[in-house]
């Protein structure tokens, strides 16, 4: 999830762990420490670009680090604050360490909470930036906050907004399955055969929901909102995976096709050779668009080593889909 809703989360939860006891102050480290996982996106900074995604919501995301990092954060802590309780500090660390990959496993990227397992743990039913599910915990925090560390009042308001966030989360997995139905009964009435359909909100929202569906040769993408009243229709992306030739047996190319769980197409523009992870859909709603969001452009450096680089994001593209956005979720 976006840094905004990490921070709420990790506040909340460790209020709720040890606020009575320091106040506002566990709100500060829940901040913090909420955030300290996805450190990991410096990573890119360091090494190449295949290797990065790898990275990415992989150790810092995981059991292991949870349970290794939070005492040793928690007796730096517990050396220069008034209250000097360890196991307590511990305590909180863990927690909100703990509950960010959890939370990150509900959108479309994942964690590797199971580190160093090789298993994403994946459920796809938030975007990464949901508003309805942050702006409503993040009130109850500041509600929170404003209490006296005592207050009962500030143990409810806290309490209010854990409930309302965790119970939205819940309620998302009954939508992506009503979703995840009408895609299924679609393709049912159009007499489609598919090999396996994925399900995923839309930007913002879980009202709008995304599939794909692999074929035989191909992607099939389609939309459905819960406010449609016609069919819903699918746009037809080619796999072209032959187009790789030799580069199919490249350990940087296969660990690429393994990071996008194999939803991926090949698409070839000026001689150049593009990797278009299907993941996360398209930054246009165009009938025949080829703006993924992610694409990469396969090349050799002049070591004859194969790069992938990704292709830089318009911010027009942005607003448009936006736009486009807001259009569809009222219906087709």
């Amino acid at each position: 999830m976006d840094s905004l809703t990490q921070i709420v989360l990790g506040a909340a939860v460790v209020e709720a762990v040890l606020g009575k006891k320091v106040g506002n102050k566990a709100m500060l480290y829940g901040a913090i420490a909420g955030t300290i996982p996805d450190l990991d996106i410096f990573s890119s900074y360091f090494t190449d670009t295949v290797t990065a995604l790898a990275i990415h919501r992989g150790f810092t995301h995981s059991i292991v680090f949870s349970v290794l990092f939070a005492p040793i954060f928690g007796w730096i802590v517990s050396r220069y604050e008034t209250y000097k309780n360890f196991k307590a500090w511990s305590w909180l660390f863990f927690w909100a360490f703990i509950t960010h990959p959890i939370l990150d496993a509900h959108t479309t990227w994942g964690t590797q909470l199971f580190w160093p397992f090789d298993l994403r743990l994946a459920f796809k039913t938030i975007f990464v930036i949901d508003p309805l599910y942050t702006l409503p915990f993040l009130v109850f925090l500041i509600l929170a906050m404003v209490q006296k560390r005592t207050s009962a009042k500030r143990r409810l308001y806290n309490k209010i907004g854990l409930i309302v966030s965790s119970s939205y989360l819940l309620l998302t997995f009954i939508l992506k399955w009503m979703a995840f139905t009408q895609f299924e009964a679609a393709l049912k009435d159009q007499n489609i055969d598919y090999i396996q359909l994925d399900t995923r909100p839309s930007p913002l929202n879980t009202i709008l929901w995304s599939a794909n569906v692999e074929t035989e040769d191909a992607y099939l993408l389609g939309n459905y909102s819960f406010f449609d009243s016609q069919p819903i229709t699918f746009e037809a992306y080619p796999k072209n995976h032959e187009l790789l030739g030799d580069l199919v047996e490249n350990e940087k190319v296969k660990r690429m096709v393994a990071i996008s769980e194999g939803w991926y197409t090949i698409s070839k523009k000026d001689k150049n050779i593009y990797f278009n992870d299907l993941r996360f859909g398209l930054l246009s709603l165009a009938p025949k668009s080829q703006n993924f969001v992610f694409q990469y452009k396969i090349s050799e450096d002049s070591f004859g080593k194969i790069q992938f680089t990704e292709e830089p994001k318009d911010k027009r593209d942005g607003k448009k889909l936006l736009l486009e956005l807001w259009t569809r979720i009222k219906g087709n």
